[in-house]
């Protein structure tokens, strides 16, 4: 697999840990990628939820639980590493800012349309600014905007695909039509910020991802014009990967049919495995709660079913029947779990021998 840049940054490795929330992936998965030559990448969101106290001062403690992350992975790695940070966030120009000070290498951020991301640089040139998205219209957007309000260009973009872990980007009926799969998405995105790179004299490289499992798969969303790829579900796992032992166990014992689309309280439609509490709830059952900080922009506490952030940390604690654990379409090819190398290893000769 060849290298490619983000900005001014090399990647010797052009494969990209997803940013997996609730506490899925954090300075130990991160750092462990970067490592192998990946970009390695911690989720903010929810970060400072895995605080013993995190509500007495929502704000500060997912702060400080963040900077400590970074240091961690810093001292652990000397490769590229990223943050992954919602827009959806109640507390995204926090998030961006931290990491910014923290001089982390790249932030990815989707959820959302990321449009004033560039005004948080400050001069900084450090940081590399990757965009989310789900469609070329969307990827000329914010080209356009970052252009026009910062002079500034995405320093790449990931182009995010149905077939994607956790929270989607598309209507229900858009999930399973071909129209929009990532193999329709990635030329999409690509003519859409050819004539940026063309009249700027810059580079944007595509990133592909979503339902992206194997080297074989890397290499033929490559053709199509991605000049790397996004994985999150391969990476859950690993020896490495921060969650639960129960929660990769999850994943390893999961099968096809047990990977379901369900409707997230964040009014977006989300693939997870199924499991008691998700059956529960599909039933029509609340889970009525207090909610001591408003950690997403689209959550209405008062009329959800459930509160996510906590089903999400139980489950990454392993307490799988009190929450649920999301994963890609390709999450029940998973059959063990194994080290961040023996994955590269894998992913490299699969790449190498397909035809």
């Amino acid at each position: 697999m060849k290298s490619f840049k983000i900005g001014d940054i090399e990647v010797r490795v052009p494969v990209i840990q997803g940013g997996m929330g609730v506490g899925i992936s954090l300075s130990g998965l991160a750092a462990a990628v970067a490592n192998e030559g990946g970009v390695g990448v911690i989720a903010t969101v929810g970060i400072g939820v895995l605080n013993e106290q995190p509500f007495r001062n929502y704000k500060k403690t997912n702060n400080d639980a963040l900077i400590e992350e970074i240091k961690k992975a810093r001292a652990l790695s000397n490769g590229v590493l990223a943050v992954n940070i919602m827009v959806a966030l109640t507390n995204y120009e926090d998030m961006v800012k931290v990491s910014i000070d923290e001089g982390i290498d790249i932030i990815f951020s989707g959820a959302g349309l990321p449009l004033e991301l560039p005004k948080y640089l400050n001069g900084s040139t450090k940081t590399k600014l990757v965009p989310i998205v789900s469609s070329g219209k969307a990827a000329k957007i914010i080209c356009s905007k970052w252009k026009t309000n910062y002079d500034y260009l995405p320093d790449a973009v990931v182009v995010e695909g149905p077939k994607a872990g956790g929270h989607l980007g598309f209507k229900r009926d858009q999930i399973f039509d071909e129209n929009y799969q990532l193999e329709k998405l990635v030329p999409d995105v690509v003519a859409a910020v050819k004539p940026f790179e063309e009249q700027y004299g810059v580079k944007i490289p595509v990133i592909a991802g979503g339902g992206i499992f194997s080297g074989k798969d890397i290499k033929d969303i490559m053709k199509l014009g991605a000049a790397a790829v996004q994985m999150g579900t391969r990476f859950i796992a690993t020896n490495e990967c921060d969650a639960s032992q129960n929660f990769k166990e999850l994943l390893v014992k999961a099968k096809e049919e047990d990977i379901v689309i369900i409707n997230s309280p964040v009014g977006m439609p989300g693939r997870a495995i199924k499991n008691e509490f998700i059956d529960f709830v599909n039933s029509g059952n609340r889970k009525p709660f207090n909610c001591p900080y408003h950690c997403l922009r689209t959550c209405d506490f008062k009329t959800t079913p459930y509160c996510i952030a906590n089903a999400l940390i139980r489950a990454q604690m392993g307490k799988t029947n009190e929450g649920f654990a999301f994963t890609g379409s390709n999450g029940y090819k998973v059959d063990k779990i194994i080290s961040v190398k023996e994955l590269f290893n894998i992913l490299n000769e699969e790449y190498n021998s397909a035809v």
